[in-house]
């Protein structure tokens, strides 16, 4: 397959560069000084699963030169999607497709106001890696998985061509036939993984171990539970306490991206994440008072602190 990797960064710049170690045409779309990096010296990746380094790798900074793909996998920041998906509108065509792995659960809603949603992959990544430095990703712990499938059907040729690539790439791969409900999945635990550990600024060891922070844990999540059960997506009813017991399961110094983020004085998905919770739940007429609290006390540093 011919793959353009738009966002470079952990997701993007791991599953990208694997895909690229295994022999498929990858052309990553970058900024900045990571994408200088990558121009002069290619692309490292630093993993508990095998280092890679590709020294040379396509990398351009915009979508445009890296020509047609037959899939375009979507890993910007989502404030960046609007802008992404209007550059993507014209290059999109016939059986391309486009995977988004961003976060979120409004994404391919943003996507679709540029691109036809029949060229559309609903995607979702589990991983924990960032860039450590220009030109070099840093992978933490050896959870590397990605779950699509399409939207309204079973599976489809594309689907599996990319499982396949994904598999010679020794990508934990799951094609889903309910990916709607995958995707929600993973919201609920983000909501809850990123807002407190951002809030309070650590990993999420001492959050779990923390009787007060690990109920805040809780209900955040079961508040997106709430949020997407009156939206009409099911959900077993202890799925917030088993998303509670699988953070007993992660590395007690992980923390989330977007800790990473206010911690780089970066601008922060909160809208996007708790933010989005409060905007779903206030037209549901629901209270939220969990993901209320971490966006009240985040928000003075949701658009970064440094200059981008």
């Amino acid at each position: 397959m011919k793959i353009t990797v738009i966002g470079a960064g952990g997701v993007g710049g791991y599953f990208g560069g694997r895909l690229a170690a295994a022999g498929e045409d990858v052309t990553f779309v970058a900024r900045g000084a990571h994408l200088k990096a990558m121009q002069q010296q290619g692309l490292k990746i630093n993993s508990p699963l095998g280092d890679v380094w590709l020294p040379e790798v396509k990398a351009v900074d915009h979508p445009a030169k890296a020509g047609a793909a037959d899939l375009y996998i979507v890993a910007v920041k989502l404030w960046d999607t609007e802008d992404v998906a209007a550059q993507l509108q014209p290059l999109v065509n016939g059986d391309a497709a486009v995977l988004s792995l961003q976060n979120g659960v409004q994404k391919d809603d943003m996507l679709k106001r540029y691109i036809p949603a029949q060229n559309i992959i609903g995607g979702v990544s589990y991983i924990a890696a960032s860039i450590a430095e220009p030109g070099v990703i840093h992978h933490g712990g050896k959870l590397q998985k990605l779950a699509f499938g399409e939207y309204g059907r079973a599976t489809s040729a594309r689907c599996e061509a990319f499982q396949h690539s994904c598999q010679l790439a020794g990508i934990d791969t799951e094609l889903s036939d309910d990916i709607t409900l995958r995707i929600w999945e993973k919201f609920v635990f983000l909501v809850g993984f990123s807002g407190t550990t951002t809030l309070f600024r650590t990993t999420i060891g001492p959050i779990r171990s923390d009787k007060e922070k690990r109920q805040l844990l809780l209900t955040a999540m079961q508040e997106v539970v709430n949020v997407a059960q009156a939206k009409g997506i099911a959900f077993h009813p202890e799925f917030a306490e088993q998303r509670l017991l699988f953070t007993d399961t992660l590395p007690e110094d992980m923390p989330s991206s977007m800790k990473i983020d206010l911690d780089r004085g970066k601008r922060l998905e909160l809208p996007w994440l708790s933010g989005a919770v409060v905007d779903m739940a206030k037209s549901l007429g629901l209270a939220v008072p969990a993901n209320q609290h971490i966006v009240d006390e985040l928000l003075p540093w949701a658009m970064g602190t440094t200059a981008k």
